[in-house]
């Protein structure tokens, strides 16, 4: 059974890492996996009953990392839908390159530490389309905005799925990730910055008419600002929610849909249902990448197979008898996620090692929330972030590894260092 389970999991992990290259939905690939190591799992074993148990056991811890999720992601969109970033990108009036670079670095930085490094890769480069003219300056900015997101979404326990996952988990705790991350991922955003600065010193942006889109002409200021803040506001203070009320995160996050979705009823009321539907939660559910939260779903109770069959464990003293340190074997898992996704990757080393042993907020699983979170920046195809903004700019494969993929090593291995020397000194 257990040859059976690794070879199907190996080959569903494979099918994920080359989805573009055989054309194979990822989430297709993930539920196909899940199913089929379940079914293996479940006729081997023989005993149903605990098989239903550990299935239950897994769905529910599925399903506060999905239900989180959507709330969030629906949470963006209801602000998006109401050109709510506006009140930020609007207020950007620099005419120097440099300067610009270093604005959109650390608002994408700061942004995706509140949203999420998807979410604020694709609001950033919306952005930098509108300011900049030529390609070579859109692309090398885009690529900046891949690693500033990743690098915010590692700090913090909603930037990131795999971030979200620890903290949901138990494996970490939003204040003490925040303390434990910040400097670290400051390093890894701030060294590629400098390198790339330095090289657009004295140009100018060249000038572009402002566009609008559709929705900004129909939102006033007033609900602009209202939507923006309040749901800036709400994912804020989920963190909040959870250590006073000691509620799963998703209970934060639907409590604080609701809110969004009543007063976002209330300030549209006085219009026809045809000039307000866009506007709607119901709409923004709509919008939102279920595509997405379906491979969560299958990935996460594929993993979780290997799990109750004890594989990860037997991994996990494989790698301590074989590596032996710690920060050697994270490290490495950090550069392998810029292969293949970070997420299976994190939710299987959350099955290889035990709380037990290595309790919330250790080394190990603040280290792991660094280098899961910005190890993919390496590659263009290494994070969701960095997909996306592929897409958005086309941005070639090969001209990133050329152009970006030494300067988001320098950046990881910094963050690395100053994570280390951090705790050195604080423990």
């Amino acid at each position: 059974m257990l040859s059976a389970l690794i070879i199907i999991f190996v080959i569903t992990y494979a099918a994920i890492t080359l989805e573009h290259s055989i054309k194979i939905n990822k989430s297709a690939t993930a539920l196909l996996g899940a199913g089929l190591l379940w079914t293996i799992y479940a006729v081997s074993t023989g005993d149903h009953l605990l098989v239903s148990h550990q299935l239950s056991e897994s769905i529910a811890s599925t399903a506060e990392i999905v239900f989180f999720l959507i709330g969030a992601m629906t949470i963006v969109e209801v602000i998006d839908a109401h050109n709510g970033f506006e009140v930020i990108t609007s207020r950007i009036k620099t005419k120097k390159l440099s300067h610009l670079l270093w604005i959109v670095g650390f608002l994408s930085f700061f942004l995706s530490a509140v949203l999420d490094n998807l979410t604020t890769t694709i609001v950033m480069i919306s952005l930098t389309r509108k300011l900049l003219q030529k390609q070579e300056d859109r692309l090398l900015f885009a690529a900046m905005v891949v690693i500033s997101a990743n690098a915010g979404g590692a700090w913090s326990p909603i930037g990131d799925v795999t971030t979200t996952m620890l903290w949901i988990g138990g494996q970490i705790t939003s204040l003490a990730i925040i303390k434990g991350l910040f400097l670290a991922s400051l390093a890894n955003l701030i060294a590629p910055l400098l390198f790339v600065s330095h090289t657009m010193r004295g140009k100018l942006i060249s000038s572009q008419t402002k566009t609008y889109n559709a929705s900004s002409m129909l939102t006033s200021n007033f609900e602009r600002n209202t939507m923006f803040y309040l749901g800036l506001g709400i994912l804020i203070l989920v963190p909040v929610f959870k250590t006073l009320t000691h509620l799963p995160p998703f209970m934060g996050i639907l409590f604080g849909l609701g809110l969004l979705w009543l007063v976002g009823d209330l300030i549209h009321y006085k219009k026809e249902d045809a000039d307000k539907q866009q506007f709607t939660l119901a709409h923004a559910l709509h919008r939102i990448d279920m595509t997405s939260i379906v491979f969560f779903i299958g990935i996460l109770l594929a993993v979780a197979t290997l799990e109750h069959s004890h594989i990860l464990h037997s991994l996990s003293e494989f790698l301590d008898k074989t590596v032996g340190r710690q920060d050697y074997i994270v490290t490495l898992l950090g550069l392998l996620s810029a292969i293949v996704d970070n997420v299976p990757l994190v939710a299987a080393s959350m099955g290889m090692y035990d709380l037990a042993k290595y309790p919330a907020d250790s080394f190990l699983w603040e280290f792991m929330a660094y280098c899961a979170g910005t190890g993919g920046s390496i590659l263009i195809i290494g994070s969701a972030a960095g997909v996306a903004a592929m897409g958005l700019e086309k941005i070639p494969f090969f001209w990133y590894v050329k152009k970006i993929s030494w300067l988001a090593l320098i950046g990881y291995f910094a963050g690395i260092a100053v994570y280390i020397t951090q705790y050195n000194l604080t423990h």
